[in-house]
């Protein structure tokens, strides 16, 4: 754990979480993340050249809390085990919620950076496609992420709004998104089979 915590990337990933949570992201600097790390700017410049590398670096936090969980059940319809993944996801995320809430408006606010965070939201979806037993892989897993990724913005977008214990709310968001999703492309082909049984 103590190798883990003088990690510098890591220091720095969790005092730019600090920051976000107690003030607007646009208004947070590297030197800020710096100072709060108890680090140089030479670390930053070694391990984090921007802000935007530092999220990235915990959204593969979030993607390793997600899949060191265990398997859905290939018994289960496509649909149950991503709702599974996906509610494993929001787990990962609630402790960091008010974080969550200003890089996300921060992003808004920025076009250019929330595009060029595009591709590292397809990646995270990817793996969360796998975590879930289904196939990422190839032009039917690309528009499967793609449409994922549509999920999960709407399931975040509720989260954040929902204040209850349970998360009711964020579950039924999610639940609707995923039956929204059904009829459209390939995201959900083979529900209710064992990935082994889907058609290639």
């Amino acid at each position: 754990m103590a190798g883990k915590r003088a990690d510098p990337l890591k220091r720095l990933v969790d005092a730019a979480l600090a920051l976000a949570a107690e003030r607007p992201w646009a208004t947070v600097s590297l030197a800020d993340i710096t100072a709060r790390a108890g680090l140089n700017l030479s670390a930053v410049h070694a391990h984090a050249p921007s802000k935007s590398h530092l999220v990235r670096a915990w959204l593969r936090e979030v993607d390793g809390a997600v899949l060191a969980g265990s398997s859905p059940s290939p018994k289960d319809s496509v649909r149950d085990r991503l709702f599974e993944v996906l509610m494993r996801r929001v787990d990962a995320l609630r402790p960091h919620k008010q974080a969550v809430a200003s890089i996300l408006h921060g992003l808004t606010a920025d076009p250019v950076a929330a595009l060029c965070g595009w591709p590292a939201l397809l990646r995270s979806m990817s793996w969360m496609l796998e975590a879930a037993s289904l196939d990422a892989s190839g032009v039917r897993g690309a528009l499967r992420a793609r449409g994922l990724a549509l999920v999960w913005l709407a399931t975040l977008r509720a989260f954040l709004a929902d204040e209850s214990e349970d998360l009711g709310s964020t579950m039924a968001a999610l639940d609707k998104a995923l039956k929204r999703a059904e009829p459209f492309g390939r995201l959900l082909d083979g529900a209710g089979r064992p990935p082994s049984q889907e058609a290639a």
